[in-house]
């Protein structure tokens, strides 16, 4: 349980993270889009869930934290994705790897030394916008020394790899909702006497033509677009000169994502590994996501002039990519590590956990091998 004044502290952040949230709406006239909320909520500095300093990530060894992550699941994560990113290393004459949001540092320990498995002296890079993961990844990643560096905004250009897991889903998106009438109305927040509370508006006419273009008119339907994750994809264009980038997310194709049954939409919050579907609540003291449309990522990374090289689900990703392999070593090498992994392996890759509802997507430019993540059960052709 929580100390007293854990609690207390904890209390006092999520009053400052509202009184700031209630300045700026009323700063807009009453009211703001979700976006904007979710954008506060998350990132305001010093305020924000990604911001301020409470822990988010937990591991299989220390499960504290608000939620877990595959990289921390397990480090045959990082040595399989190792095994993907080496051939494109290779092929292309690189040693560069990027990587977006890197939470604890778990993923850049474990691929550093994979990669130089393969004979590849990786140079690592990371772009983290938490402040406090980034410290906790510097302290975590100390003893690779100059290898990993880390980056405060966007590179001119990148000749290499890049790595994205769980990153997409943390870019505020716009929710909407159908009217009865068929039109599109902008889903907004305003704050009242006991919180903060839904409004909706009339979207602006590049929202509503957006969604019009994804799904069918469906009074009372509620959704999101992403369309920062969108333009960071159709960004990544300008900047990724040669290479491989590999997201790994939750999500469905579009036709998935705007099913009929999926009247609610998808953004979810995680606190204390409990989940729940109110954004509204405990501002910037839990994390607020949202599933990716596959299919809208790899239209923007097409727009942006990238290739789209592969899209399959995490299971199929790591199994293609050698995660056998790497579990028959463990076994050999040490067979009480291996029965004790079994059970992390198993929320990667089973399709009631990790394996089916997370995605691997890879985009890219100037690669002419195919990937080895994605020679069976590649699902482009369902984008």
């Amino acid at each position: 349980m929580s100390s007293p004044s854990a609690t207390t502290d904890a209390g006092d952040h999520e009053a400052q993270v509202a009184r700031h949230l209630r300045e700026r709406i009323a700063a807009a006239g009453g009211w703001i889009g979700f976006e904007t909320f979710m954008s506060l909520a998350l990132y305001a500095p010093g305020l924000g869930y990604y911001a301020a300093g409470a822990r988010k990530l937990g591991s299989a060894q220390e499960p504290g934290g608000d939620f877990v992550t595959a990289p921390e699941l397990s480090p045959l994560f990082g040595l399989t994705l190792a095994d993907a990113l080496a051939p494109v290393l290779r092929a292309i004459g690189s040693v560069q790897v990027l990587e977006f949001g890197a939470g604890t540092g778990a993923l850049a320990a474990v691929l550093v030394p994979g990669l130089r498995a393969h004979g590849i002296d990786v140079r690592y890079r990371i772009l983290e916008v938490s402040a406090d993961l980034r410290q906790r990844q510097q302290e975590r990643l100390a003893p690779l020394g100059d290898t990993v560096q880390w980056l405060d905004a966007l590179p001119g250009g990148h000749v290499g790899c890049v790595v994205a897991n769980e990153v997409l889903d943390a870019m505020p998106v716009r929710l909407f909702r159908w009217s009865d009438a068929g039109r599109v109305l902008e889903r907004g927040v305003v704050a009242g006497e006991h919180g903060f509370a839904f409004e909706d508006r009339p979207a602006p006419a590049r929202l509503a033509e957006i969604v019009a273009a994804r799904m069918p008119a469906l009074p009372g339907y509620v959704s999101e677009v992403n369309l920062q994750a969108e333009a960071f994809l159709r960004e990544m264009g300008r900047w990724l000169e040669r290479g491989t980038a590999f997201f790994v997310d939750y999500g469905f194709p579009q036709r998935e994502y705007y099913h009929p049954q999926r009247a609610e939409g998808t953004v979810m919050c995680h606190r204390q590994h409990r989940a729940s579907a109110d954004p509204l609540v405990h501002v910037g003291m839990q994390d607020i996501t949202a599933h990716i449309d596959f299919t809208a990522m790899a239209d923007a990374a097409l727009e942006g002039g990238l290739d789209v090289l592969g899209y399959t689900s995490q299971a199929r990703f790591l199994m293609n990519a050698g995660l056998p392999r790497h579990l028959q070593a463990l076994q050999a090498a040490s067979p009480e590590v291996y029965l004790r992994s079994l059970n992390s392996i198993q929320k990667l890759v089973s399709e009631a956990d990790m394996g089916e509802l997370f995605k691997v997507l890879a985009v890219g430019r100037g690669v002419e091998e195919p990937l080895p993540g994605f020679q069976h059960g590649d699902r482009l052709g369902s984008l």
